[in-house]
């Protein structure tokens, strides 16, 4: 029997929870979930004989590393910022570990350890990073097989509101962390084009007016991730001249989002008292608010828009336009905004999320030019079992699988660029209808 620790029962575990037990019989693996919210964990196992639950504080020392100890594979879904004391822990204990989060300075620092130990922790293993890694990595190294030089990588990925569902002038609802997505570009872009670098600040980064168009669904806004260049190397692409790697959304959310950050309500910087304060109170702390006009005016004015604009549209659909009082106690402005995203923008029972993947590589072949477009577009079911958790589950639990069953001969710390790593598990994730369609020019 091998034991698999899952740290983490949030809103990307569902179908992982579930790909674990389904799994779990003819593996003969045993799943313990640890999470703090014991009725969380209890909702994504049910009685499954194959799961069990702990109701754990994550940063009490003695009780996570005993379960570490005890396990033969440790899998974190917890926020970034916690990685890495479970990181320390798999070390101590010589435990491989997989997760969907970002290679950051502070595991970076671990590196040779992990090497020297003969342990593989496997990162950026989920949709965006990780599918996006996987399925460029087969497609750079198929066209330079055939002798292609690539001049040209672009990368865009976004997790969307399916169109059923998209009922809101936002166009966009909570499918993930609502904190990522309120933070989301703020350290602005690096990318390269045509041979230059270039970097784009926080203000002007959701320019609604850069798009892509997806085929079936038309066209949707981009803005660059906020360091595309270090994955030249990743990819092994050396002096590629172009190379940029982005977030797709609805043209609307990018008009929308930029207002906020014109307002100064993404800042995560200063915390202000918010008792007694009210919402127009808090969203017109940057504006010289003319009492002769109304709420909706003083912004308009502001953001140089019509009152009757869609903008302002949308922040009254967020209720940042009212008299109501905030009472948050002394916060950010970063998170009195998630609070309120977490409210209007919520996913209902029977709203369908989608995850939108799409590459775009130009190579020369034989003195002839070619575009390469691969795009992949994922359904959810519902607000629970979502695309996005769909497409960031699956790939750690087949990465579980492959890695338990002995098939895979790799150590240090990693992210899923190896054909001997994507080959299976893109292989795997077309039986659940994910998949890439292709088409060249």
């Amino acid at each position: 029997m091998k034991n698999i620790l899952l740290f983490g029962a949030g809103k990307s575990a569902t179908f992982l929870i579930d790909y674990l037990l389904a799994n779990a019989p003819r593996q003969k693996w045993h799943i313990t979930v640890a999470d703090n919210d014991l009725m969380l964990i209890k909702s994504k196992i049910g009685k499954s004989y194959y799961a069990t639950p702990a109701a754990i504080d994550v940063k009490d020392q003695a009780v996570r590393q005993q379960l570490i100890q005890e396990t033969d594979l440790v899998i974190s879904l917890l926020p970034p910022a916690l990685h890495i004391i479970i990181a320390k822990d798999c070390l101590h204990f010589s435990k491989n570990l997989l997760t969907a989060s970002y290679i950051d300075p502070e595991i970076r620092k671990l590196q040779k350890d992990i090497q020297k130990a003969g342990l593989l922790f496997m990162y950026e293993m989920g949709l965006d990073p990780g599918i996006d890694h996987m399925s460029a990595m087969k497609l750079i190294h198929s066209i330079e097989k055939k002798g292609g030089q690539i001049s040209s990588f672009k990368s865009y990925c976004g997790g969307l509101i399916s169109p059923e569902s998209n009922d809101n002038p936002w166009q966009y609802k909570i499918s993930w962390n609502a904190r990522n997505i309120v933070l989301a570009g703020s350290s602005g872009a690096t990318y390269k084009e045509k041979g230059k670098t270039k970097e784009i600040e926080y203000a002007q980064l959701f320019d609604q007016s850069k798009t892509v168009q997806v085929p079936g669904l038309g066209k949707l806004a981009y803005y660059p991730n906020r360091d595309s260049l270090s994955y030249i190397d990743v990819y092994n692409l050396g002096n590629i001249p172009t190379f940029m790697r982005a977030t797709l959304r609805y043209p609307d959310f990018c008009e929308g989002w930029n207002a906020l950050v014109k307002l100064g309500l993404t800042d995560d910087s200063k915390k202000h008292p918010t008792d007694n304060v009210t919402y127009f109170k808090w969203a017109s702390q940057n504006i010289k608010v003319d009492k002769q006009l109304s709420n909706e005016e003083n912004v308009a004015q502001f953001l140089g828009v019509s009152s009757k604009s869609k903008l302002v549209r949308q922040l009254k659909y967020l209720g940042i336009l009212n008299g109501e009082l905030i009472n948050l106690g002394e916060q950010s402005n970063a998170v009195v905004l998630q609070h309120v995203l977490e409210d209007r923008l919520k996913m209902e029972p029977a709203d369908k999320d989608m995850i939108v993947m799409l590459h775009e590589i130009e190579f020369e072949r034989r003195n002839m030019s070619t575009r390469l477009h691969s795009y992949m577009i994922v359904q959810g079911e519902d607000n629970l079992r979502t695309a996005m958790a769909k497409t960031v589950g699956l790939p750690l639990g087949i990465m579980a699988k492959l890695l338990l069953s002995g098939s895979l001969q790799l150590t240090g710390l990693q992210v899923p660029v190896m054909p001997e790593v994507y080959n299976p598990v893109l292989r795997e994730l077309e039986e659940y209808d994910i998949r890439f369609e292709e088409s060249f020019e």
